[in-house]
């Protein structure tokens, strides 16, 4: 029997029990992918990540959900990085080797920052989907759309679709019976970022400030379920931003997972040399053990 330790830490999280949960393999030398896929099931949080050696990184980095490996994703990014903070007495500026690339990682304290596999010019394109589906997918009516929905892809592609106010990203509810109409990502999920930012008064730049949002993905059983707080979808956010001809720099506060009672609180920066930041508060929570 072999003994693996983990960590349980809570990323984007302001309060102990906020954010969203990571578990945090410290040394997953001698699992296969198989057992890293039964061990996220076991788990059973959106991800989990296993830590390996990296000959080009302060730690190369696997990341499961319970169905499948990721090239990248934000949370376990940063909740990684942490635990990796911490095990190599690295300091508060590392770097994280994921199959999308190598990824830098900075800390001030316990809030974390990266930068995205594709941080300054993410590929973007138009979602083959009139807007009147995509209201319907997402159980909103047209004119809660502000504009059309778009792919971004600065890690992880991902729809993203602006709405006109914070009460539309609330009342989305997608309908699990049109789940099969979804688009499909290059992963074949099915997944939406929904959001809508409000202007800071008497700002004549049009940044955005505050955001509201949510994500949406389906399960391994056919349903919904919500992200609480999603950092490849912000970094998508920036990529938006930037498509979207926005003015730069921007530095805003995302909010995500109220609806879930698991509060997020993300940071957006968008650089006037067009890069882009995530970042958040990590907290770790508690550690353990499994012998397999």
């Amino acid at each position: 029997m072999t003994r693996y330790r983990y960590r349980l830490v809570n990323v984007f999280a302001e309060t102990a029990l906020g954010g969203n949960p990571l578990c945090v393999f410290e040394d997953a030398r001698g699992l296969t992918s198989e057992q890293m896929l039964a061990l996220a099931r076991q788990f059973n949080l959106s991800e989990t990540t296993f830590i390996l050696p990296s000959e080009q990184a302060s730690a190369r980095v696997r990341v499961f959900t319970t169905g499948y490996e990721m090239r990248f994703a934000g949370h376990p990014t940063l909740g990684t990085a942490h635990v990796v903070r911490e095990l190599m007495q690295c300091g508060d500026q590392l770097s994280l080797e994921f199959l999308a690339g190598t990824v830098q990682v900075e800390a001030s304290g316990d809030v974390w920052r990266f930068s995205p596999p594709a941080s300054t010019h993410p590929p973007t394109r138009a979602l083959e989907i009139d807007r009147a589906k995509m209201a319907a997918l997402l159980g909103l009516q047209v004119e809660d759309l502000l504009g059309a929905p778009m792919w971004v892809d600065a890690g992880t592609d991902q729809i993203l679709v602006p709405l006109v106010s914070a009460d539309a990203v609330r009342r989305a509810a997608p309908n699990a019976a049109l789940m099969a109409d979804w688009p499909l990502s290059s992963l074949g999920r099915r997944t939406g970022y929904v959001f809508a930012f409000e202007i800071q008064q008497g700002d004549q730049s049009n940044r955005p400030h505050h955001v509201l949002a949510r994500y949406f993905f389906t399960t391994q059983g056919g349903g919904v379920s919500e992200d609480p707080g999603t950092g490849s979808a912000c970094a998508n956010l920036g990529g938006w931003l930037l498509a979207s001809g926005h003015a730069l720099p921007v530095s805003c506060m995302i909010a995500q997972g109220e609806a879930v009672e698991r509060p997020c609180h993300l940071q957006l920066e968008v650089s006037a040399e067009r890069r882009i930041r995530v970042g958040g508060r990590v907290r770790e929570l508690g550690q353990g053990y499994v012998e397999l």
